[in-house]
């Protein structure tokens, strides 16, 4: 069986013609042991027994009762290994590349999730750790660069443009073309050349199989609205994943506004309406009038990203997910309003899905129902938080 290797007009394959048999012979791979028993097995029992799925459907009732709105639910990707959906991932691509005989990966990280699973993965299975970090992002997730560290990565500081996600994929990409023979890639959002998107996708999808599952065996019935975050998409795209069919559900994805969209100082790719290639894709990306890309920009370090995953913008463009985007301050306002409700601290990603699940709640009925993916938790974030709002740690 061989694969679309675009979604509708986006995706493909933009990449040198040496790494174009490379990613033919992921392919090939990747299609042969998804449908191996033995792999799946493997797979799930990592998943289970060492990140500790399946995560929860967690009723927020206090949340609830505060926005007096729609019942939340938060499917609790925070409680896996690592602290986020990145594992899920991880586990299966370095599967993967055991399978292929590699000895080195490769990853590029923005708020360090990714760069955690991925070193994480690299001690479990055995492998050589290169991760690679725009240097701004290694300010201010400090602790996450540590615990790659600790982990035994190699964590490689990116000093080029803004410092941050786009150039630390810029950078880790140009290094897999050189090393692509002998490593293997890790690529940590639903972004890239084909087959990545659909990889990720399906390394993630258990978050919407188990949450579709966990909905019914509660509720019994759908919820009204599902809700993720979205940066290039691997949480969202997962989550999405198991409810696209279901057209009584309604699906939103939330990008980063920044400091507001009007102001230029944002992260949303679907606010600027242009198209272009890069990272070996085509896709949604963040613009200038000559058709350049231009600075991205949002407090949350994995939502700094100036493009979006291909298969978000078919999706969008057949106007099955409406993407939609929230400030900095309405993701601390929502950040705050979680951790003080229910004692749970969000990742600031996260904090962007929960600010627009806050507002679309109380323009619901109290017995409709929003599912929100909590993708990951809010320690490496607390010192962010605290900077933003000038409070002083130490």
């Amino acid at each position: 069986m061989k694969l679309s290797k675009t979604f509708g007009e986006f995706g493909g394959q933009y990449v040198p013609e040496k790494t174009l048999a490379v990613l033919d012979d992921l392919e090939k791979n990747f299609m042969h042991y998804i449908q191996d028993p033995e792999f799946k097995k493997e797979y799930m029992y990592y998943l289970n027994n060492y990140v500790g799925r399946p995560s929860p459907l967690y009723y927020a009732e206090n949340l609830t009762k505060h926005l007096n709105g729609a019942k939340i639910y938060l499917k609790r990707e925070d409680l896996n290994h690592t602290g986020a959906h990145k594992i899920n991932n991880v586990i299966g691509q370095m599967l993967l590349a055991k399978k292929m005989n590699k000895k080195k990966v490769i990853a590029e990280t923005g708020a360090g999730q990714h760069g955690v699973a991925t070193a994480t993965g690299a001690a479990l299975f055995g492998m050589e750790c290169h991760v690679y970090m725009g240097e701004e992002d290694m300010r201010k997730q400090a602790l996450n660069v540590y615990r790659m560290e600790l982990l035994g990565a190699k964590v490689h500081p990116v000093t080029e443009g803004t410092k941050s996600l786009k150039e630390a994929v810029d950078k880790a990409l140009e290094v897999w073309v050189e090393e692509c023979d002998e490593s293997f890639y890790v690529l940590g959002s639903a972004v890239g050349p084909h087959p990545y998107p659909t990889m990720v996708k399906e390394f993630q999808k258990i978050i919407g199989e188990e949450a579709k599952a966990q909905i019914l065996a509660v509720e019994n019935r759908l919820p009204d609205t599902i809700i993720a975050c979205v940066g290039g998409g691997s949480n969202a795209i997962g989550l999405f994943s198991e409810f696209i069919k279901d057209e009584s559900v309604s699906i939103v994805g939330v990008e980063a506004a920044g400091k507001g969209i009007a102001t230029g100082m944002h992260s949303s790719a679907f606010a600027m309406n242009k198209i272009s290639t890069l990272h070996g894709m085509k896709t949604y990306f963040m613009l200038d009038d000559n058709d350049e890309v231009v600075p991205s920009y949002s407090i949350s370090s994995g939502l700094d990203y100036p493009g979006v995953g291909p298969e978000h913008a078919y999706l969008k463009d057949i106007d099955r997910v409406t993407y939609t985007s929230v400030t900095d301050e309405e993701a601390f306002n929502a950040f705050h309003t979680l951790c003080k409700t229910e004692g749970i601290i969000p990742a600031l990603e996260s904090s962007h899905a929960l600010a627009y699940t806050m507002k679309l709640a109380l323009t619901m009925k109290k017995d409709e129902i929003i599912l929100v993916n909590l993708s990951g938790r809010g320690d490496k974030d607390v010192h962010t938080v605290a900077e933003f709002e000038q409070v002083k740690l130490f």
